[in-house]
């Protein structure tokens, strides 16, 4: 399967998932550390809006034994922090997959401190899907919406090809992506030379939309000329409706302080449904409160919700 094949999987809200009362999710992310070396403007982690500190490894193990156990199939060893900052991610990979037998275990990076020895590492240890983020036509835009060194452009773009050649060289099975937002007219072009420079080293490139973060960024967009869409409506290719939103019935999030988001971008917490250091993960998975957001999305009606500024955005 593809990796836009499991994207489009995961927005699509069976019919068997349109209920308050939620099936446990195939998917869930969780936030090894909420710390990232980069401060995009397309991001509202950069705000810090929320404690960004890293995950207890206890904690990871408890609650990965416990979501596999209640049938989750795929997890994403990351959520809105760059996972490359943690010392210990190949052993929480390992674990994943060889400790708990998940069958699909999944990264995303920004690319900057995935070198081909951490790489390696993360591929040895079973890891299946490592996507790259790939935002930017050229140096000058990377210095001006990552708000970091130019150095760190380079550096993404030699870690993508030593990927690569790490797969190569090991014969690992592990898959290499790369997205980047969809921009049009002369931003557009210029995005699609840029990625000519990556595409031998990928499976697969695919375009996202340019999300609003929870109607967190939109001051900043509007400044730049960026316009958003509404909630997260998956690739570019394959937009879902902004309502019902996905993410609260086909995948779990989980912050690095052990809290169950109903939300892709749950930068300030308002979209916390369960505390799972104190509540086991289906408890949390179908609250009273998740039940009611999702009743409430189910009917298209998210006024008065932590949704609806989202949601209606734009």
């Amino acid at each position: 399967m593809t990796i836009t094949e499991r994207i489009d999987a995961i927005t699509f809200i069976e019919p068997a998932r349109a209920a308050a009362r939620a099936p446990v999710p195939r998917s869930v992310k969780i936030e090894l550390t909420a710390r990232c070396n980069f401060a995009c403007a397309f991001c509202a982690r950069s705000m810090k809006l929320r404690d960004q500190k890293d995950m207890d490894r206890g904690l990871f193990q408890r609650l990965l034994r416990e979501m596999r156990d209640a049938g989750v199939e795929e997890i994403g060893v990351f959520y809105l922090g760059e996972s490359f900052m943690v010392p210990w991610l190949p052993d929480a990979i390992a674990f994943a997959k060889q400790d708990c037998g998940y069958p699909y275990v999944f990264l995303t990076t920004n690319g900057s401190l995935a070198t081909p020895a951490r790489v390696k590492a993360c591929m040895e240890a079973g890891l299946d899907s490592l996507k790259f983020s790939y935002n930017y036509a050229d140096t000058a835009q990377f210095v001006d919406v990552t708000r970091v060194k130019a150095r760190y452009f380079d550096k993404m773009k030699e870690n993508i090809a030593g990927a690569h050649a790490v797969r190569a060289a090991g014969s690992y099975k592990c898959g290499l992506y790369a997205s980047y937002i969809e921009y049009d007219g002369e931003q557009g072009r210029r995005m699609e030379e840029a990625l000519d420079e990556i595409r031998p080293y990928v499976d697969e490139l695919y375009a996202l939309p340019l999300y609003n973060q929870a109607d967190l960024v939109r001051e900043e967009e509007v400044g730049r000329g960026w316009s958003a869409v509404a909630g997260n409506r998956g690739r570019a290719a394959a937009l879902r409706d902004p309502l019902p939103c996905w993410s609260l019935f086909t995948e779990g999030h989980i912050t690095w302080d052990g809290n169950l988001s109903a939300c892709c971008f749950d930068h300030d917490g308002r979209f916390h449904m369960g505390d799972l250091k104190a509540t086991p993960f289906l408890e949390a998975w179908n609250s009273a409160k998740f039940q009611l957001l999702r009743a409430a999305h189910l009917q298209r009606d998210v006024r008065g919700t932590v949704c609806e500024s989202c949601t209606v955005y734009g």
